[in-house]
């Protein structure tokens, strides 16, 4: 396939692939817990990684796999052991050539639910250090598993923020600071099992609005944006900052954009796609979120040809997510604009062409349950 890191190998950088790859296995071969092989890859030079590390490691145990599938084993907590391999990379690299432009994908599997342990897994001492925390208001007086989980997901995130300061502590070391951009996010929140059976896939902002920082180069000295921004706005802004051609086919937009306060035209709306948990779809404004879902859900169903409304948020007077309005008269028209919006995402992303039926019901709960602690 054309990955980011063979687009940017053509370019003369080093690319390196560090932590969960999760793209090796399918239906034919499973490599979750063994060593990818390089024709599967994509096209990274530098590898130290593991197809699935929810199956290879724990908390405090565990392996990945270097470049000739030779197993690493983890030696301390798992955050801090994939982030010392990617800084001892920096240091292999400054020692063979300081001018070789690097491409480094440092991927950490925290703060991911631990599936086989059906818990968060945070460093030691999460429990106590973290346990005088405030409750966010989309968990506040909801069920899910939030009350045990939730110190052990802020040590995690802690442990992580620790973790990308010993990484600038290296680039600064290493002369190589004011000459990288750093780019830090996520692929899916948490919402603990409050909006369903499962803890990261709804349409509800606490799993899909995830951090993004942009640090150097072009970043630097713009403080906030605002600007509704995607994961798939991503690669086109790392080839732009390469300075290589970004391919007609991509959906995203290069965030240069609105580094450099070219913003007329950015869109002003995000669209995601929700898989095993339903087969939903929805689209989300600065003021509104809008979702549908299949009526009929198989885990391996991508696409329906049929959803029905199923979440409508107004995001000013409701930032929490906790009224459903879908089946309110008062936001007929905004139904329909957003339904509009969200037909036309569809069908740019090349989706089967689908039919919305209009909401005729109980509208689904807002939550999984209430409790009355806070």
């Amino acid at each position: 396939m054309d990955t980011l890191a063979r687009r940017l190998n053509d370019a003369g950088y080093l690319t390196a692939y560090i932590g969960k790859w999760h793209l090796a296995s399918n239906d034919e071969a499973s490599y979750r817990d063994t060593a990818v092989p390089p024709q599967r890859r994509g096209g990274y030079q530098y590898w130290m990684a593991a197809d699935a590390l929810e199956v290879t490691s724990h908390g405090y145990n565990g392996y990945v796999f270097d470049g000739d599938m030779q197993r690493h084993d983890f030696v301390g907590h798992r955050v801090d052991c994939i982030n010392a391999f990617a800084i001892d990379f920096l240091h292999k690299l400054s020692q063979k050539d300081s001018h070789q432009p690097f491409f480094l994908f440092i991927s950490q599997l925290d703060p991911h639910h631990q599936n086989d342990h059906h818990r968060y897994e945070g460093p030691d001492n999460s429990k106590h250090r973290f346990a005088d925390y405030e409750v966010p208001p989309d968990l506040v007086g909801t069920a899910g598993d939030w009350r045990e989980n939730y110190p052990d997901y802020l040590g995690q995130c802690h442990l992580l923020d620790q973790n990308v300061g010993k990484l600038m502590d290296t680039l600064e070391e290493l002369g190589l600071k004011d000459n990288t951009v750093l780019l830090y996010s996520s692929d899916h929140g948490s919402h603990f099992r409050t909006r369903n059976d499962e803890y990261k896939r709804s349409c509800e902002d606490a799993c899909l609005h995830v951090p993004l920082i942009a640090w150097g180069g072009p970043f630097m000295g713009r403080g906030p944006m605002h600007e509704l921004v995607s994961l798939i706005d991503l690669p086109p802004t790392i080839l732009d900052l390469a300075g290589t051609q970004i391919p007609d086919h991509y959906r995203g937009h290069s965030l240069l954009a609105l580094a450099e306060g070219r913003n007329d035209t950015w869109p002003d709306a995000v669209y995601a796609q929700i898989s095993e948990a339903e087969t939903g779809r929805t689209v989300r404004t600065t003021d509104y979120k809008y979702a549908v879902r299949a009526p009929e859900f198989h885990m391996e169903d991508a696409f329906s040809d049929i959803y029905v409304e199923n979440k409508l948020y107004d995001l000013k007077k409701d930032p929490a997510e906790r009224v459903n309005l879908i089946g309110d008269p008062a936001y007929a028209a905004v139904r329909a604009d957003m339904r509009r919006r969200l037909l036309e995402f569809m069908r740019l992303a090349h989706e089967p062409e689908a039919v919305i039926l209009p909401f005729d019901g109980e509208a689904p709960a807002d939550t999984q349950g209430t409790n009355a602690e806070p």
